[in-house]
């Protein structure tokens, strides 16, 4: 009496549809999570132009008007020896921070958009664009 044991395991069905469904589930999900750094690197740079711009209204309120364009947002910085040099001039940040492209923020003073503009050219670091391309400016917050 030879007792048969059957070795119990998986057909080729049942692990092809398992694969499918993992195939379907990874097409909804990875779009979603290589998107998060860029929506992340958006935020900062939204997060950035609005601390900028409200160290330049407490520039004017001390000194009186913004900084010229020619003198820049360093003029947040370090005290302005050119053009309308400021008489209450303070430290107005720590350090000029770049985009999250590794890139300069813009300032206009008359603004184009405003009365000033701060603004990152976003990923494509060229101005106009859609999605993440798109510009980031002070006008849009």
């Amino acid at each position: 009496m030879q007792q048969r044991t059957r070795s119990r395991g998986f057909t080729l069905i049942e692990i092809l549809v398992v694969i499918a469904i993992l195939a379907i589930l990874g097409a909804l999900v990875v779009p979603k999570i290589l998107d998060r750094p860029n929506d992340a690197r958006v935020a900062a740079a939204q997060q950035d132009v609005r601390s900028i711009v409200q160290a330049l209204k407490l520039y004017k309120i001390d000194n009186g008007n913004y900084p010229a364009t020619e003198q820049g947002l360093k003029a947040l910085v370090e005290k302005p020896t050119a053009g309308q040099v400021p008489s209450n001039w303070k430290a107005y940040l720590d350090k000029l921070p770049h985009d999250p492209w590794n890139r300069e923020y813009l300032y206009l003073n008359p603004g184009i958009k405003g009365e000033i503009d701060v603004m990152s050219y976003g990923a494509d670091g060229k101005a106009g664009g859609e999605s993440y391309d798109a510009d980031i400016g002070s006008w849009m917050l």
